[in-house]
């Protein structure tokens, strides 16, 4: 059989495989026409038009977002995460530099490390504000991308 022949022969065969393909799909739409239920037979006698909603709204609620006692239980892993931070000093009211003995460096580091937990961005001008443990759970809870 000559090359010519076979590549005839293969693209003959391929065109009819698509084609079978082809009609047997489109039995299988003919075969899947939506039939009224029970309920919509009984609506369409008894007020002579079928009742179905022309669309349909699907409403979705964002979740109840993050406790603050959980926000505060992260916040301290973070912060027993740093060397210098002693654990024993950690409470929701430690100012990182004063409570906590950090300089203003690692206090940057450590509203960078709360960003990376709650996976937000703190814009610089409010991280700027951020300067105790309160403080960043106050900003976790009224930051709705914050998981």
């Amino acid at each position: 059989m000559s090359a010519m022949r076979a590549t005839s022969l293969l693209r003959a065969t391929r065109a009819n495989a698509a084609r079978s393909m082809t009609m047997s799909a489109q039995r299988n739409l003919s075969s899947m026409v939506v039939k009224p239920s029970f309920v919509g037979r009984q609506l369409s006698r008894s007020s002579g038009m079928l009742k179905v909603p022309a669309f349909q709204t699907r409403a979705y609620a964002a979740s109840s977002g993050l406790s603050n006692q959980e926000i505060q239980n992260r916040i301290f892993e973070v912060l027993k995460s740093f060397e210098k931070v002693d654990p024993a000093k950690i409470s929701a009211s430690a100012a990182f530099t004063t409570d906590l003995g950090l300089d203003s460096l690692d206090a940057v580091e450590v509203v960078m490390a709360i960003e990376e937990e709650f996976s937000i961005d703190i814009p610089d001008a409010e991280a700027d504000n951020i300067t105790s443990v309160q403080e960043a759970i106050d900003y976790i809870s009224k930051t709705p991308s914050a998981h």
